[in-house]
């Protein structure tokens, strides 16, 4: 009989705070550039094209002896019927044994490993004290990307809000955004959770039709649509702005006008599955962009790399979601709730 622990997504937001996610996510990348993990191929499914996707993500941490995968599901139409548009399961085997160790609520969990990944692309990229903020987008995952790049980058004072399909979606985000900041805030215990109340206080946020004027002020930009059609066009941008574009993850997707990667200074998560499935597939696939001019951000992370060149340059963090953020953040996890007594226990 083997021990496996069950962390339900209760469990995961009494232990994971945002500070963790990131460090967890950074630690993930840099563990990549090091050649001290791995990726399996992703498997990639359209379920109900526009509306419903699946993904297994799958991979190995050798400096930390696990291996797993996580089966993510996102049915944007859940929300009309009062369910979470995103579900899923992480799982952790040990690699010396091959044994299960743990099965983790990768609900939460992919929210803020989804929001770390955004978040790190700013740190990284974004000019120094950048001030304002465009997030493209305002489903479930809009709330964990605000949250991780404020807690990543204190400087940001002001956050446009803008969703290309429905102008009232934007404005209920608007409205919710603090309160639902706060909880999350309260919900992963941060350190500086007094702090952190009154910092959303003096950030403001505002709704925008368009996203032309906004970005004529912006600093960074984080994109978080299924959309397949580009939302930001390359003549609406200025010099010196950063892209972390997220929601591109499976063949067709896009965010944003290919020609912005042009000149622009481009870094991924891995390249193969970026090059394929991310922002850059159809700049790549047409010609316009080539795969040696991708850099993965453990790279950048760990000094291997330079990324921003100058106060002008263009960057674009093209995130498409690896295992490794995962698997990572699940270990993290795991160890804690071994320290805390925290989960059931089954034997199996």
């Amino acid at each position: 009989m083997i021990p496996v622990r069950i962390l339900t997504d209760d469990d995961v937001k009494s232990m994971l705070d945002i500070r963790s996610a990131i460090e967890s996510v950074e630690k993930a990348y840099a563990m990549k550039a090091s050649n001290k993990a791995r990726l399996f191929p992703l498997i990639s499914e359209d379920l109900h094209p526009g509306s419903a996707d699946m993904d297994i993500k799958s991979g190995v941490l050798n400096e930390e002896d696990v291996f797993g995968l996580k089966l993510v599901a996102w049915f944007g139409k859940n929300v009309k019927i009062g369910l979470p548009a995103l579900t899923g399961l992480s799982m952790l085997f040990d690699l010396k044994t091959g044994f299960l160790k743990s099965i983790i609520n990768a609900r939460y969990l992919t929210g803020l490993r989804t929001g770390a990944a955004g978040a790190i692309g700013i740190k990284y990229l974004a000019r120094q004290n950048s001030k304002v903020l465009l997030v493209v987008g305002t489903g479930t995952q809009a709330v964990f990307q605000v949250a991780a790049a404020l807690s990543a980058v204190e400087s940001i004072k002001k956050v446009y809000i803008f969703n290309p399909a429905q102008y009232e979606s934007a404005v209920r985000f608007q409205r919710s955004i603090k309160k639902e900041l706060g909880k999350i805030a309260n919900d992963f215990k941060d350190p500086d959770n007094k702090n952190w109340h009154k910092r959303l206080e003096a950030i403001e946020f505002i709704v925008v039709a368009s996203p032309v004027e906004a970005l004529a002020e912006t600093d960074a930009v984080i994109t978080i649509t299924p959309s397949r059609k580009p939302l930001i066009l390359k003549e609406w941008i200025k010099p010196g702005i950063h892209f972390s574009c997220i929601g591109a993850d499976m063949g067709g997707k896009q965010e944003i006008d290919e020609k912005i990667l042009d000149d622009a200074v481009v870094f991924v998560d891995d390249i193969a599955q970026a090059s394929t499935v991310g922002e850059t597939q159809k700049a790549i696939r047409e010609g316009n962009l080539c795969i040696d001019q991708l850099t993965e951000i453990g790279h950048l992370i760990l000094g291997n790399t330079r990324g921003r060149q100058s106060d002008k340059d263009i960057t674009v963090f093209d995130s498409t979601g690896i295992s490794l953020q995962d698997i990572a953040v699940s270990s993290y996890l795991l160890a804690k709730a071994e320290e805390m007594n925290i989960g059931t226990i089954i034997q199996i």
